[in-house]
């Protein structure tokens, strides 16, 4: 059974206080819950206060970016080795705002997320259609692309320790959200591709939902068979809603496992 998972990506908000702060609330929203794996992944210039803050919990810290390099005359970047000095489990690449605005590629992606799993860094990698693609009908044809250039040459060992969101870029901060069953439409045809491409753990890889998830829209979605977590934004920056949406994704029968 796929342990859900629930990723709070803060992007460029929040100064170092506020981030610490936001951590120790979401920390005693979600203590004792067990059943399921929460991370958050502020801004780079809090990952140390943050880190600091989750010491001794269950709560798993995450970077929003991470360059191809361990080191290097790469100005501007942060490498492997630096999120995990800082403690970093996870690291979101190829998110839709990294491709829109920063132009980056799916070959570039590919390279990071074959880094990250060399350096024993959980790849949270992000795909998705645009509004435009949307209205075409190009969902299948777009996943399917970005799928076979992003995660190129990823053996079946990397499979295990890699993450997938699905994330309908028509969705993300408009307040328009995927139905749940075309949430669950576009999770069950990554999960073909994986077969296709790994069959004998396509079962065990993690597909994650993000696009405007509320706490009163997302326990439908994650009820869908293939959904096995979100990648949550603006309502991962305040403690009670994240949190709410931690709750509304614990399986059944779930009361202990995130503790002090």
């Amino acid at each position: 059974m796929r342990t859900p998972l629930i990723v709070g990506n803060w992007k460029m908000n929040l100064n170092t206080r506020e981030a610490t702060n936001l951590v120790k609330s979401i920390f005693a929203g979600v203590r004792g819950l067990g059943g399921i794996e929460v991370v958050v992944c502020p801004s780079y210039t809090a990952l140390s206060a943050v880190s600091s803050a989750l010491e001794k919990t269950n709560i798993g810290l995450g970077a929003q970016n991470m360059y191809t390099e361990p080191e290097g005359a790469f100005t501007g970047e942060i490498s492997p080795l630096m999120l995990k000095d800082l403690g970093c489990r996870f690291v979101i690449l190829g998110h839709s705002e990294r491709r829109a605005v920063f132009g980056e590629k799916d070959a570039l992606i590919n390279k990071k997320v074959l880094t990250a799993l060399k350096y024993s860094i959980v790849p949270i990698v992000c795909v998705g259609e645009t509004l435009e693609e949307h209205e075409r009908r190009e969902t299948e044809q777009v996943i399917q692309r970005q799928f076979e250039g992003t995660f190129k040459d990823l053996t079946a060992t990397d499979w295990k320790r890699t993450v997938i969101a699905y994330e309908p870029v028509w969705a993300i901060g408009t307040g328009r959200t995927a139905m749940p069953s075309q949430a669950e439409e576009a999770h069950a045809f990554i999960r073909e591709l994986l077969a296709s491409r790994v069959n004998e753990v396509a079962d065990e890889v993690r597909i994650l939902y993000g696009g405007s998830i509320k706490p009163d829209n997302f326990g439908k979605i994650m009820a869908q068979p293939n959904v096995d977590g979100g990648l949550v934004g603006g309502a991962s920056l305040k403690a009670e809603s994240f949190i709410e949406i931690v709750k509304s994704s614990l399986p059944k029968n779930e009361t202990s496992g995130i503790k002090s």
